[in-house]
């Protein structure tokens, strides 16, 4: 299996590379520590004496925001010494920018390919291995298994397509699944997934979801969500409901400035926080904006203080969104309306104690909605113009939204946990 897929990752490299280039330059960042990715990883000092040398990868954004409470917990610990890897050229600003000072060193995941991969392991020489959510590197987990290194998967979960994919070339996958010496899954029906792909119950703990726990989480006071909808534009008017289009794709955008417009129109006050899954995409979204008539802002262009009298507010920048959600009064979770599948994370905003409302689509994300939605936390809808008429209605009713707000917040309160429940594994 080992040299099958050696072999076989050169032509597929050779096959997707027009596909990561072009990204590559859409998205642009990706020169910072580039050489890192053929495993030319930056020389490190010697181990220090009693401590592991850990070495944690987390693919992107997503997962690099989700860790900082255990990147705390580690360095507070005094046991162990964390080298930080990520994927994408945000995810690495990003964690250079957060966490610099909770980690030995940060850098750019390599190639998993034989050549990067063991070169990168001579220059970390890790203790142990951590990686995040649903990632199965082979090369890396053979490297783990060839220094004798233990393997950890946290906060591990298995979407539908990564489910469907995995059953289907489950020979593979239960090779790899056996180099994990622990996982743990966020939820009960991950565990049955993983049993399904190989896991064992010795391997298995349900230690929740991380992403609960992280830091600076709760509604703003008062005077403080006052002030930061002053500076998006949006002033200090009670009346005002700020309506958030929280990491949307494409079509969603669409929605949201027809509901904004719907509500301006029967006479509410109505502001909208855009914040675009992915930033590239700001020319396009600009287009819609400029169609609708209606006094805005980019932030990327324009910074980060709006005029007053702002209706649209284009957040197209990165690393932002979690704060910025705490000025909403009520929210659209993106990537969850069709043609989209998989859905955004609803957990920020159900933690800012925000109504959600979402598609059809949250199929990554399936347990958590069950959960909000149980408790009166959130609504699925099932098309755009659904879509429509809920935000239409939930911003003008304004109990409804408190209840809603009450229940995502001791929802969120009663699920967290998660982090304390990993550290204990990782230290113990």
């Amino acid at each position: 299996m080992k040299w099958f897929y050696r072999l076989a990752f050169v032509p597929l490299l050779i096959l997707a590379s027009p596909y990561y280039i072009w990204r590559m330059l859409r998205r642009g960042g990706y020169s910072d520590g580039f050489s890192q990715r053929f495993g030319f990883f930056p020389t490190l000092p010697p181990k220090t004496l009693n401590r592991r040398r850990i070495w944690i990868q987390a693919v992107s954004v997503g997962e690099i925001e989700a860790i900082g409470p255990l990147l705390r917990g580690l360095k507070e610990s005094g046991q162990s010494e964390v080298i930080l890897t990520t994927t994408t050229s945000t995810g690495y600003r990003i964690a250079r920018d957060r966490y610099s000072d909770l980690c030995l060193s940060i850098g750019i995941f390599p190639i998993d390919f034989w050549t990067c991969s063991r070169l990168a392991w001579s220059r970390i020489a890790p203790d142990l291995i951590i990686l995040a959510e649903g990632e199965l590197w082979p090369e890396h987990l053979y490297q783990a298994k060839r220094h004798n290194v233990p393997a950890y998967l946290i906060n591990a979960r298995l979407s539908d397509k990564s489910f469907a994919r995995h059953q289907k070339f489950n020979w593979l996958t239960k090779k790899l699944i056996k180099r994990f010496a622990w996982i743990g899954v966020g939820s009960e029906e991950d565990a049955r997934r993983f049993r399904i792909i190989g896991a064992t119950d010795g391997q298995l703990e349900v230690t929740g979801n991380i992403k609960f726990d992280v830091g600076a989480d709760g509604p703003l006071p008062a005077a403080e969500k006052i002030k930061l909808r002053e500076q998006l534009g949006f002033g200090s008017s009670p009346n005002t409901i700020v309506l958030l289009g929280s990491s949307t794709w494409e079509g969603e955008e669409t929605m949201l400035i027809e509901a904004l417009q719907s509500l301006r129109t029967v006479g509410v006050d109505a502001r909208l926080l855009l914040a675009p899954r992915h930033a590239e995409r700001r020319d396009r979204v600009m287009k819609e904006i400029l169609a609708s008539r209606l006094p805005f802002h980019q932030r990327s262009i324009n910074g980060t203080v709006a005029p007053n009298g702002t209706i649209i507010h284009l957040s197209d920048t990165t690393g932002e969104l979690r704060q910025l959600t705490r000025a909403a009064d009520l929210a659209f979770t993106g990537k969850s309306l069709p043609p989209h599948d998989g859905g955004q994370t609803p957990v920020e905003c159900a933690a800012a104690g925000v109504p959600l409302v979402y598609g059809p689509a949250m199929t990554n994300f399936r347990e958590i909605c069950k959960g909000l939605e149980a408790v009166g936390a959130a609504t699925k809808v099932t098309d755009a113009d659904e879509a429509q008429r809920v935000i239409i209605k939930l911003a003008q009713d304004v109990r409804a939204r408190a209840a809603q707000s009450d229940a995502a917040i001791a929802w969120h309160t009663r699920n967290r946990g998660a982090t304390a429940r990993t550290l204990q594994r990782l230290l113990g």
